[in-house]
């Protein structure tokens, strides 16, 4: 089985930023929990609610605790919404030069230049998201789809099942998945 390439771009995107450009107002259930309580939630399979605790969490993941930073993170978002890259690559990378430890900073900059198919730094920031972040189910699914197109299928199932297995619930993340599965069986055959 064959994912269309704009498919997998607009779900990687979707899972690397969360829901386009999320806003920053956290909601009433967001400000008693923590991103640790949100992905606990999450790796629950039989979780009917998933896409809100989701929403949730990349919601909570967005704060940095810093006005500058999160107005960075703001701006690169629209910029690449905007498909003005030159523009996202400068807030991004003043954000992660800003705060290098705020994960989502990297995660949004690692969307950029995969939106770019520019690998090579996608995975380098991708790299230093899980260093900061080793549950972000999101970066594991993107790495899993740049790696299975650069035709390292082993190291893309093991990204997709580290990734289905934080977030059970997630189709896109089922479907990369499966679709490799099928693939890898098919050539077994």
């Amino acid at each position: 089985m064959t994912i269309p390439r704009p498919f997998i771009n607009a779900a990687v995107a979707a899972l690397f930023c969360g829901i386009s450009v999320v806003a920053l107002t956290p909601s009433i259930g967001m400000a008693q929990s923590t991103a640790d309580d949100f992905l606990d939630r999450l790796a629950d399979p039989e979780l009917r609610n998933w896409d809100v605790v989701e929403a949730d969490l990349y919601e909570r993941w967005q704060l940095s605790g810093s006005a500058s930073a999160d107005y960075l993170l703001r701006r690169g978002l629209a910029a690449m919404e905007a498909e003005d890259y030159a523009a996202a690559y400068d807030h991004l990378t003043a954000l992660t030069d800003h705060a290098p430890e705020f994960a989502e900073g990297w995660n949004a900059r690692a969307t950029m230049f995969f939106e770019q198919q520019m690998f090579g730094p996608a995975i380098a920031d991708i790299q230093r998201v899980l260093a900061l972040e080793p549950r972000h189910f999101g970066a594991l699914a993107g790495l899993g789809v740049m790696l299975e197109d650069m035709g390292n299928t082993e190291a893309a199932l093991a990204a997709y099942e580290a990734a289905h297995g934080l977030h059970p619930n997630q189709p896109d993340i089922r479907r990369l998945l499966d679709g490799l599965r099928v693939q890898l069986e098919g050539e077994a055959l």
